[in-house]
């Protein structure tokens, strides 16, 4: 495929940074830039503290178990979104509660957030879907007002802005991932920031297993914890990666302005929308078809053509594992039906974009051809 979804953006620093734990003996997940990928990430987010872990799925369960979420409690979070953010609640024998999507924004609606809130609800997931940010505003006064603890999933938009302040520093927990197709890799990984320190401490404690430092007795082990550590090596990627993020997210916000500017003249297709007070990192460039039929057609045509895409996420209480789970999301199954995903990765340039656009084009060209030909 001469067009994938998406591929990894590597400076050379990542290969010198490894080479350097290779020299010096450090591989696993004790070494120097485990401390440099965290500081520099905290710095970047302006927080106090940024744990680095094994994937953004160890980062989404050490929120809830920093937090308490345990058996008996409810999280509400979007149903469009990726499964691991409904499985990190399940993992502490919570109940996950589904909430309906905005249809323009893909977004957590804010309105049926409200209506699915019970005694039993302990905190909130917000998504920040593809690049783009929820209202933190409305979100914020919703969680205060119930006293409920606010986790962020920014696996999709690390660098995006609300109102001039970067996602992950508007809940009690945010949550990053690193996997390889995000917008900075560490091919497997992920953080974890808040600037609550007995928040931070629990987290520690439960990524390593429990461990307590300092003890009288080396082996000593507070509570039931987890192998959630990332080595050093991915730190080693991360740390490059993070210190050249302004770069990346450049070039991103590039290919979402072009494509925005090419394809708003398609009758036949709508965007995802992106509020006047977010700036969107756009992970995943999303175009709206007219019906799912209109939108496979589109995808095999682009794939003939060398183009990858992606159909967006089943809307989680679609799948049989939490079918039976509360809350309705008509909306999320509307968006999921109608959406593709276009090549979104950092080193298409107007060329590539070009190409793309153009092949977007020529499948509309060809179906209204065929359409006024069968009237």
């Amino acid at each position: 495929m001469k067009y994938p979804i998406y591929q990894p953006y590597l400076t050379g620093y990542e290969k010198k940074y490894v080479d350097e734990c290779f020299d010096e003996g450090w591989i696993s997940s004790i070494g120097k830039f485990i401390d440099k990928f965290e500081k520099a990430f905290s710095s970047y987010l302006d927080v106090d503290y940024s744990i680095t872990c094994s994937s953004g799925t160890s980062a989404l369960h050490l929120a809830m178990l920093s937090l308490g979420i345990q058996n008996g409690d409810e999280v509400l979070l979007p149903s469009l979104t990726f499964v691991a953010t409904s499985n990190a609640i399940a993992y502490c024998g919570a109940t996950p509660v589904f909430v309906d999507s905005d249809e323009d924004t893909f977004l957590l609606n804010i309105d049926d957030l409200k209506k699915k809130i019970t005694k039993k609800t302990k905190a909130v997931i917000a998504v920040n879907l593809y690049g783009n940010s929820c209202n933190f505003e409305a979100l914020k006064q919703v969680c205060e007002e119930h006293s409920l603890y606010l986790i962020e999933d920014n696996a999709e938009a690390i660098g995006t802005t609300y109102k001039d302040r970067l996602v992950g520093t508007f809940g009690d927990v945010s949550c990053f991932s690193f996997y390889g197709n995000k917008t900075i890799t560490t091919g497997e990984g992920g953080m974890v920031c808040t600037n609550n320190p007995d928040v931070a401490k629990k987290i520690r404690l439960y990524k390593g297993q429990g461990f307590v430092k300092n003890s009288l007795e080396y082996y000593t082990h507070s509570v039931v914890g987890y192998n959630y550590r990332m080595t050093n090596l991915a730190a080693a990627i991360g740390y490059a990666q993070i210190n050249s993020i302004e770069e990346i997210i450049k070039k991103k916000k590039f290919i979402g302005n072009f494509y925005t500017s090419k394809l708003s003249t398609i009758d036949n297709i709508s965007l995802q929308k992106v509020n006047s007070d977010v700036s969107s990192t756009y992970w995943l460039f999303n175009i709206i078809c007219k019906n799912k039929t209109e939108r496979n057609e589109l995808a095999l045509y682009l794939f003939e053509n060398n183009i990858d895409s992606r159909p967006l996420f089943v809307p989680l209480n679609e799948l049989g594992i939490y079918k039976k789970q509360k809350g309705k999301t008509p909306k999320s199954k509307k968006i999921s039906n109608l959406v593709l995903s276009l090549p979104s990765y950092p080193e298409l340039n107007s060329e590539d974009l070009t190409y793309i656009t153009e092949k977007i084009y020529s499948f509309y060209l060809q179906l209204n051809k065929k359409n006024i030909s069968n009237s």
